[in-house]
């Protein structure tokens, strides 16, 4: 594994963080998406296209790029650095994992493919818990679903739900259907846009029936590819309070000298700098395993990047500490790192599940 970056992936990291300051700032447009369910409008969307972002993971002969996790990684960090809200790394990363781990080569696999490729399918993906009322009856004359599914990301926005089914099947669903009902979900972050989708025997197609992997496991690499792509994302976020934080501390007087020059705040620095590095060093492995690592290597890495989610938040909670007060208002940028990040640490279950997850795996790897 080579830690070092191509001069490709250096101009694509590049490309899209100017793009992204240019076009997609904070305060131009992450707090006007804040109320807005759909978390993007058109023309940025269609910026994104245009960079080639939408692509990368899609097969060349379906239209697109071919690349790795890693290359996603970089723009899910980019997305993170700047809170972007919209549908970028539901469409362009998690859906195309899903045809990919599910084994879809049909012709509907295809044309989402090239769809999701070209920017003019945005899609989403599900993947039910236990417990969830979510059916699908296939029958001969196709299949129809019905039921719901709660903490569905960015379905205003998309055009297709990618819903993994309780045996090894993959089904596309149509989210402009009259039989299907979105209601948005609030959470702690307002960047990221959750619903609630309800089904009232809407039409579905069967996309895939993974063959070569049991169904277990093709959604274990499923929501790992997710994770990682997740922590990514709050690496950005991470990143940029942290220098955010550190350019205060260079300014903000008190004494007659800089902030940054007392011990105690120079230490709450030190603290999120190594957090920060601790925390891409092991999403850089994650991501590098979510394509070339063998399947236990591949889990275990994306579960030890989850059970540092917590450790990860911290950076945003510490942040405040430094800004103090002004750092809880709303018009300052800092709470809202915080609360990404926080969303993150609650994705898909709380780091402390995850933690034990990956002592239970490290108790066994040594009998």
């Amino acid at each position: 594994m080579n830690l070092e970056l191509t001069d490709e992936q250096v101009a694509l990291r590049d490309t899209v963080r100017r793009y992204l300051s240019k076009n997609a700032g904070v305060s131009d447009h992450v707090r006007t998406m804040l109320d807005d369910p759909r978390g993007t409008t058109d023309a940025v969307w269609r910026g994104l296209v245009d960079l080639g972002t939408t692509s990368l993971l899609i097969p060349a002969d379906r239209g697109g790029d071919g690349m790795s996790m890693f290359e996603a990684g970089l723009v899910c960090e980019e997305l993170g650095a700047a809170l972007h809200p919209g549908p970028w790394v539901s469409s362009a990363v998690v859906a195309p994992r899903a045809l990919t781990r599910f084994g879809a080569d049909g012709e509907r696999a295809r044309e989402l493919s090239a769809g999701i490729a070209d920017g003019s399918v945005i899609a989403t993906v599900a993947v039910p818990r236990d417990g969830t009322s979510f059916v699908a009856d296939r029958r001969e004359g196709g299949v129809t679903v019905r039921g719901e599914i709660d903490q569905v990301p960015d379905a205003a926005a998309a055009d297709v739900l990618l819903v993994v089914g309780r045996g090894a099947e993959l089904y596309a669903i149509p989210l402009s259907l009259p039989e299907v009902r979105l209601d948005e979900v609030f959470g702690i972050d307002k960047s990221r846009k959750t619903f609630r989708v309800a089904f009232d025997d809407a039409p579905a197609h069967l996309v895939a029936v993974a063959d070569d992997m049991t169904n277990a496991g093709a959604t274990e690499a499923l929501l790992d590819d997710m994770m990682v792509a997740w922590a990514a994302d709050a690496l950005g976020a991470a990143r940029q309070v942290l220098q955010m934080t550190v350019e205060y501390a260079e300014v903000r007087r008190q004494f007659g000298a800089p902030i940054g020059s007392f011990q105690a705040v120079a230490h709450l620095c030190v603290d999120m700098h190594e957090t920060v590095q601790l925390a891409r060093s092991g999403i850089i492995y994650a991501l590098w395993a979510a394509d070339f690592a063998d399947r236990t290597e591949r889990h275990l890495a994306a579960l030890r990047v989850k059970a540092f989610a917590g450790r990860l938040a911290t950076v945003g909670d510490l942040a405040i500490q430094v800004f103090g007060g002004i750092g809880f208002t709303w018009e300052h940028d800092a709470h809202l790192y915080l609360k990404r990040l926080l969303g993150f640490s609650r994705f898909l279950g709380s780091p402390g599940d995850y933690l034990e997850q990956v002592g239970h795996q490290l108790a066994r790897s040594t009998g």
